[in-house]
C-alpha cells in the first residue's frame, strides 16, 4: 500500500546500535576470560581475512567508556551488546569468573548512567572452547543445562536493570556456516550434524526464554534472526513454488520452531525422506511450546530472489564474497526445491549483498502477519570501504543512503500495522567482521586500524554519526 502519510514513531522507540563481544571487546585472555572456539578457529591458517582475530578487536574492553560517551553524544537510546560466556564462565560451566561479572556490571552501569538502555545478546557465537572440547558444543544435548545455567547468572546479575534480552545470535547462521559449509567453527559439512545441532540449539534457545520468566520481571526476551526473505523470480507457478520452498527451508524453519514451538511440514517431511531429520525426544516439543519468545529480533541486511530447480540442478550452497570484490559471490540450490538468481532490479554491495529497503518491509509484514509478536530491528547496516580524506573527514553518503532507505521502511511497516519495539543498526563502531576483516566497515565510528597494524585505535566520527544523531534527536522526522 500506498500511504498518503506516515505514522509517526513512539515517543520509547529504540533508536538503537548493536555490537557482538568477539568482534569489539578484545582482552581474550584478560581478567580471567577463557578461550572461546573463534580465539581458536582464527589461529587456523587461510580461516580468516588475512589471519584477522579478536584479540585486541577495537579495545572496547579497555575504552568501554570513551565510546559510551560518544554513543551519548550521538543520542543513542539503546546499545545491544553481547556477552563473552568464557569470561563469565571460562570453561562455560563450573567455577564463575567475578572479573567478568564485574565488567559488564561497570558496561551496564555506564549504559544507564547515559540514558542508553543496554539490551543484552546472550549468545553471539563465541561457544567456549571447553565445551566444544568437552562434548562436541552444540551436538549434545548436554549445553542445554550449560547454557540455561549461564543464561540464568546472567538474569541473576543483571536482571534488575536489564528489560530487554537477546538469546541466540543467528542461529541459522552459526549453524548453516558452522555445520554445512563449514566456513565457521566447528568446520563441519554434513547436513545430519547441522539438524542435529540446530535442533539442539533451539531447545537450548526454549529453555532460556522458560528460565527468563522465573528471575527477570517485566522484562521481554527472545532470539535475533537473520531474516532473508524470499522474492519468486517470475509469477511462473514452478518459481512461486521454489519461494515457498526456500521460505520454509530458510525462514519457517527456525522461525516457526521459536514461534510455534514446530516444525514446518514440508521441510521437515523432506529431511525425513532424506533420513537426516534432527530427532525428536520426549518432551522436546513440549518445552519448544513453553519457550516461546516475547518478541522476535530480525538481523536484516538483504533479501534474496529465487526460481524453480531441477531435480538434478544446482546442488552447491552458497560461495560468499569475503574480500570486498564484487561480483565474486555464485548463487546456489537445493536440486529439486529452489535455485537463487540475481535480481535485476536491485543494486548491489561490493559483499554482493542486495540493496532492498523494501525487503525490510516486506520482512516484517511477512513475521508480523505469521507470527503476531513484536518484532526489533537488531541488527540493519552497510558493510562498505570507508576513506579518511586528507582534512579528516570520513564521507560515508552511501551509508546514509542505505539507512535512512531502511528507516523509512520501517516507518512504512510501522503505518501497515506492524509493533516495532525498536532499530539498531550494525554497529557503532568500525569492528572486527569475523570473516572479512577490519576492511568491511559498518559503524558510525571509524576506527583507526586495519588488518596488519592496530595503529592508536582513534575514533573518529564519520558523517552518518552527525546524520543520525539528528535522526534520532527528531524521532525519525528528518531523514
Amino acid at each position: 500500500m500506498i500511504h498518503k502519510k506516515l505514522d509517526k514513531f513512539k515517543s520509547d522507540f529504540l533508536w538503537g546500535s548493536a555490537s557482538a563481544a568477539y568482534q569489539v571487546e578484545g582482552a581474550y585472555n584478560i581478567d580471567g576470560k577463557g578461550l572461546s572456539i573463534w580465539d581458536t578457529f582464527s589461529e587456523l591458517p587461510g580461516t580468516t581475512y588475512e589471519g584477522t582475530n579478536g584479540k585486541v578487536a577495537v579495545d572496547h574492553y579497555r575504552r568501554y567508556k570513551e565510546d559510551i560517551a560518544l554513543m551519548k553524544e550521538l543520542g543513542l537510546k539503546a546499545y545491544r551488546f553481547s556477552i563473552a560466556w568464557s569470561r563469565i564462565y571460562p570453561n562455560g560451566r563450573g567455577d564463575i569468573n567475578e572479573k567478568g561479572l564485574e565488567f559488564y556490571d561497570n558496561l551496564i552501569d555506564e549504559l544507564i548512567a547515559n540514558n542508553i538502555k543496554p539490551i543484552i545478546t546472550i549468545y553471539h557465537w563465541d561457544l567456549p572452547q571447553y565445551l566444544q572440547d568437552l562434548y562436541g558444543g552444540w551436538e549434545s544435548r548436554e549445553i542445554i543445562d550449560d547454557f540455561n545455567n549461564y543464561c540464568i547468572t546472567l538474569y541473576k546479575r543483571y536482571g534488575d536493570r536489564v528489560k530487554y534480552w537477546v538469546t541466540l545470535n543467528e542461529q541459522n547462521v552459526f549453524i548453516l556456516l558452522g555445520y554445512k559449509i563449514g566456513i565457521h567453527p566447528p568446520k563441519v559439512q554434513d547436513d545430519r550434524r547441522m539438524l542435529k545441532a540446530n535442533h539442539i540449539a533451539s531447545l537450548a534457545n526454549a529453555k532460556a526464554i522458560e528460565s527468563f520468566r522465573q528471575y527477570v520481571s517485566n522484562g521481554m526476551i527472545g532470539p535475533s534472526f537473520a531474516f532473508t526473505p524470499n522474492y519468486a523470480y517470475t509469477c511462473k507457478p514452478e518459481d512461486v513454488l521454489a519461494r515457498e520452498n526456500a521460505e520454509d527451508m530458510n525462514c519457517h524453519w527456525w522461525l516457526d520452531v521459536y514461534c510455534f514451538g514446530n516444525y514446518p511440514a514440508f521441510a521437515l517431511s523432506r529431511y525425513e525422506k532424506e533420513g537426516i531429520a534432527p530427532e525428536i525426544e520426549d518432551g522436546d516439543l513440549e518445552l519448544l511450546e513453553r519457550g516461546k519468545p516475547d518478541f522476535i529480533g530480525i538481523n536484516y541486511y538483504r533479501s534474496e530472489t529465487v526460481e524453480a530447480n531441477s531435480i538434478d540442478g544446482i546442488s552447491n550452497f552458497e560461495e560468499i564474497n569475503t574480500s570486498g570484490k564484487k561480483g565474486t559471490s555464485k548463487d546456489y540450490g537445493i536440486p529439486g526445491s529452489f535455485k537463487t538468481i540475481k535480481n535485476p532490479n536491485l543494486d548491489r554491495t561490493n559483499w554482493d549483498w542486495e540493496i532492498d529497503p523494501t525487503g525490510l518491509r516486506i520482512g516484517i509484514r511477512r513475521i508480523n502477519s505469521r507470527y503476531r509478536l513484536p518484532i526489533l530491528v537488531t541488527e540493519n547496516g552497510l558493510g562498505e570501504f570507508d576513506k579518511i580524506e586528507e582534512d579528516g573527514s570520513i564521507n560515508d553518503d552511501y551509508r546514509i543512503n542505505f539507512i535512512r532507505n531502511h528507516v523509512i521502511a520501517c516507518k512504512e511497516a510501522i503505518t501497515d500495522g506492524v509493533e516495532l519495539l525498536g532499530y539498531c543498526t550494525w554497529s557503532f563502531t568500525d569492528l572486527l567482521s569475523w570473516l572479512n576483516g577490519y576492511q568491511k566497515r559498518y559503524g558510525f565510528v571509524y576506527i583507526d586500524r586495519n588488518e596488519k597494524d592496530e595503529k592508536d585505535l582513534k575514533r573518529i566520527k564519520k558523517k552518518s554519526f552527525y546524520w543520525y544523531k539528528n535522526v534520532i534527536a527528531t524521532n525519525g522526522e528528518e531523514l
